[in-house]
């Protein structure tokens, strides 16, 4: 069973897991993050925190009951009742609807 979660400083190291782990997935769909991304992650992680504390953007994670990360469901540009939407699932993940039911319940 998965859970939708707002993004905490405390997922930062299964984030980073699940992102490491597909990024070859990934890549092969959408542009690679490149190196950069992962050397700063604890960084940009911050930062991400520190723009859903002004209420422009609301990251969620899409996690396991085992704590791992099966997906990210952003929302960002937050204004006068929309927002950009992006969102990624795990490779071991896809196919399964979780996106859809994930997404649903972000924008809800």
């Amino acid at each position: 069973m998965h859970r939708l979660q707002r993004l905490r400083l405390d997922h930062a190291p299964a984030l980073l897991k699940f992102e490491r782990e597909n990024r070859a997935y990934f890549a092969a769909s959408i542009s690679d993050r490149g190196d950069d991304y992962f050397t700063h992650f604890d960084a940009r992680h911050r930062a991400l925190l520190a723009e859903q504390d002004a209420g422009t953007c609301f990251f969620h994670l899409v996690v396991d009951d085992d704590g791992s990360v099966l997906g990210r469901v952003n929302l960002v540009d937050a204004a006068d009742g929309s927002a950009e939407l992006g969102y990624r699932i795990a490779e071991r993940a896809a196919g399964q609807g979780l996106a859809t039911a994930s997404v649903r319940e972000a924008c809800a």
